[in-house]
């Protein structure tokens, strides 16, 4: 291994010792920013139940192997020695930590289109953690409450812009990789990841499922998505509307039901001016053009 492939390795494990000193649970990442450790069940036949996450007790389980303990943490890089880079896991007491992908190499402006959302939703983006990568986009650090979970996600907020919840994990500042090294934005670092913003929170977590089985038809599934938007309480309307607006245009009936869903949502009280600005910024945030 060359000098300064040891230097990243022990670098990494010191910065890696320095989060999981903060709470964060980390794992050894390689240069491919890829859990560095494989899986010790590759060779072995896949499993009839549920796959192993850890509970054989041999590392090699990715964001399951994440862990705050100092001790696990030397271990684990001791068995991935050219690991460059460590991986902080997502939703995991105590920070229940959200990360915020801004992308940069969709072709997209990910920041221009959280601000518009933001803009929409009337959040703010906090001031919090901001970790840079090597490629030009940015993570924000976010805290969730203990009782929701927050999926991974690609794209399904806005173009550009993923999601890395509950079973996913951020690449570490300091980690070296491939392209180069994630570094912490000047002014964040003395920063707590900072709670987030309720309305956001509620564009992240997926609405709970119907108790019947998901209609499987175009007719039926436009009239589950007005259903949806009718049921909409005060403060739940516009967050509501592009929620479904969005599912309408990924699936090709958008145009069929733009006014429809816009009914639906005067009827719950929703000007219809505003509903249809709504719509058009789903159809643009999925790629569509509104009629």
């Amino acid at each position: 291994m060359a000098t300064t492939d040891r230097q990243a390795t022990a670098l990494a494990l010191a910065h890696a010792l320095s989060a999981a000193e903060r709470g964060l649970a980390v794992i050894p990442l390689s240069r491919t920013k890829l859990p560095a450790l494989r899986s010790p069940h590759r060779d072995e036949p896949a499993p009839a139940g549920r796959p192993c996450h850890g509970a054989c007790g041999r590392p090699g389980h990715g964001v399951y192997d994440a862990t705050t303990d100092p001790g696990r943490v030397r271990a684990l890089f001791a068995a991935a020695p050219w690991a460059t880079g460590y991986g902080i896991a997502c939703g995991l007491p105590p920070h229940h930590l959200i990360g915020v992908d801004l992308d940069t190499k969709s072709g997209t402006d990910s920041a221009a289109a959280l601000r518009e959302l933001a803009l929409r939703h009337l959040f703010t983006i906090p001031e919090t953690v901001v970790v840079l990568t090597p490629s030009g986009g940015r993570h924000l650090w976010l805290t969730g409450p203990p009782d929701t979970v927050v999926p991974n996600s690609a794209g399904r907020l806005a173009p550009g812009i993923d999601i890395r919840g509950a079973g996913g994990y951020l690449v570490g500042p300091g980690s070296r990789t491939d392209h180069g090294v994630y570094t912490v934005a000047p002014g964040t670092a003395q920063l707590p990841p900072a709670p987030c913003p309720p309305a956001l929170l509620r564009l992240l977590v997926p609405p709970p499922r119907p108790r019947h089985p998901a209609p499987t038809t175009p007719g039926d599934q436009g009239h589950g998505l007005v259903h949806f938007v009718l049921t909409a309480h005060e403060g739940q309307r516009n967050t509501r509307l592009f929620w479904a607006a969005c599912r309408a245009y990924e699936n090709g009936i958008g145009p069929a039901l733009a006014d429809a869903l816009t009914e639906a949502a005067r009827t719950t009280g929703l000007p219809e001016r505003e509903a249809r600005a709504t719509i058009t910024s789903a159809a643009r945030m999925t790629g569509h053009q509104a009629h």
